[in-house]
C-alpha cells in the first residue's frame, strides 16, 4: 500500500485552501499534514483529529500573530521536511508548499490555487497593501530571490493541479507548464434554501486591500442599501471610516451563522479578482445570486443574468450600475442551487481520483 503526505502553505486561518486542505484529508484520512506553522484557535475541530506536522517555523516569537514578516524562511521550513518515506505527496499551494524535497522515485502532485500572488504579481499586489516605506526598499530584493526559488522549485513537481482556467494560464505563463483543471469542492449540503428573503447584501471576505471591498462600501454608502460584511483583516479599520450607517461590520461568524446569512441575503457582493472564488458558489449552494467584478474565476462559476450579474470596473460607480440592474431580474433559486451542485465535493473528490489514477499515483 503506497504511502501518501499532505502538504499546505499555513494553517493560520480558514479560508478556500484550507477548505481544499481539510477535503483532501477526507480523501486521504490517514495521511499526515504537513504545514508551516499551526494556529488551532483560527481553525475548524476537523483540524485537530488530523495528523499535524510543523515545521520549526511554529517555535518562532509571535510567528502566528505576524506570520508575514518571516515569508523569507517558509522555503527552509518546506525543504526542512524529511518526505523520504512517502510514495506519493499532495501539495496545496498558493506559495510555499510546492517546495517539498522528495525521493525521485515519488510522485509529487501539486493543487494549485494560484502561482505566488505576491511574486509574480508584485507591483499590483504591493499598491492595494500598506507596507512601510523601509519595507518598499527592500521587498523587491526578497522577492527576487523567491521568484529564483519559486522557478527552480517547479521541477519537483511532477504534475500540476490548477483550481481553475485563470490559473492554469498563469502556471503556464510564469511556469511554462501545462495543468489538469480541477475546481475547488463546495460542500453543498452544509448550505440550504431560505423561504425568508431579507432586505441586505452580504460580503464575505478576508478585509485585505487586494480584495477591493472598500468598493462595495463606498458603493453601499451611496446606495444606502443595507450590506452586511464577514469578515476581518488589516483593511478593516480604513473600511470602518469610509462606511455608511447602512453597512454593518459582522467580523468572524460561525458556520451556522454564516449559513443563515447566506440564505437569507437579496445577495452576494463580489469585488475582488479571484483566482477562482468559492464563497460565490457557496452563496449559490445557498440559492443566493452574486453581483461579481467581470474577471478571473468569478467568470468560470457565474453564468450572467442566471446565477448572477456581472461589473466590468473595480469601481463604485460601476457596481452602483450593477446593483440597479439587480434589482430589475428575477432569480430562480433552484436553479442556481442546481449550478452550485456542479461544483460539490463528492464531484471534487471523484474527478482528483479519477486523475490520480489515471498518472498511476495510487
Amino acid at each position: 500500500m503506497k504511502k501518501i503526505a499532505l502538504v499546505h502553505d499555513y494553517l493560520n486561518q480558514f479560508g478556500g485552501a484550507e477548505r481544499v486542505a481539510a477535503v483532501l484529508h477526507k480523501i486521504f484520512p490517514e495521511a499526515p499534514l504537513y504545514t508551516s506553522i499551526y494556529d488551532q484557535r483560527s481553525l475548524p475541530r476537523e483540524f485537530e483529529e488530523m495528523k499535524i506536522k510543523v515545521s520549526f517555523m511554529q517555535y518562532l516569537p509571535f510567528v502566528l500573530q505576524n506570520f508575514r514578516a518571516y515569508f523569507w524562511l517558509y522555503p527552509k521550513a518546506f525543504e526542512s521536511f524529511d518526505l523520504g518515506e512517502y510514495d506519493l505527496i499532495v501539495s496545496s499551494s498558493s506559495a510555499y508548499a510546492k517546495g517539498i524535497k522528495k525521493r525521485k522515485e515519488a510522485i509529487h502532485v501539486c493543487y494549485c490555487h494560484n502561482p505566488m500572488r505576491f511574486v509574480w504579481n508584485f507591483d499590483d499586489y504591493v499598491e492595494k497593501e500598506t507596507l512601510n516605506p523601509i519595507a518598499r526598499v527592500m521587498l523587491p530584493w526578497f522577492i527576487s530571490k523567491l521568484k529564483k526559488w519559486d522557478l527552480k522549485n517547479n521541477a519537483g513537481v511532477d504534475y500540476f493541479i490548477a483550481n481553475s482556467r485563470t490559473v492554469a494560464q498563469r502556471i503556464k505563463k510564469y511556469y511554462g507548464r501545462d495543468s489538469v483543471v480541477i475546481n475547488p469542492p463546495i460542500e453543498c449540503d452544509k448550505f440550504s434554501l431560505s423561504q425568508s428573503d431579507e432586505d441586505y447584501f452580504l460580503v464575505v471576505s478576508r478585509l485585505n486591500y487586494y480584495k477591493r471591498i472598500d468598493v462595495a462600501v463606498a458603493a453601499f454608502s451611496k446606495l444606502g442599501l443595507p450590506l452586511k460584511i464577514v469578515g476581518v483583516g488589516p483593511a478593516e479599520k480604513e473600511l470602518k471610516r469610509k462606511k455608511g450607517q447602512n453597512i454593518d461590520f459582522l467580523g468572524k461568524v460561525d458556520d451556522n451563522t454564516l449559513r443563515d446569512l447566506y440564505s437569507n441575503c437579496r445577495g452576494l457582493i463580489f469585488t475582488e479578482e479571484a483566482d477562482f472564488g468559492m464563497v460565490p458558489l457557496e452563496a449559490a449552494a445557498s440559492g443566493r445570486p452574486t453581483i461579481a467584478f467581470r474577471a478571473g474565476g468569478a467568470e468560470e462559476t457565474i453564468i450572467d443574468g442566471e446565477t448572477g450579474l456581472f461589473f466590468d470596473r473595480q469601481s463604485p460607480e460601476s457596481l452602483i450600475e450593477a446593483v440597479r440592474n439587480f434589482e430589475k431580474v428575477s432569480f430562480d433559486k433552484h436553479k442556481i442551487r442546481k449550478h452550485a451542485e456542479k461544483f460539490d465535493r463528492l464531484a471534487f473528490c471523484d474527478k482528483l481520483i479519477n486523475f490520480l489514477h489515471e498518472i498511476q499515483a495510487l
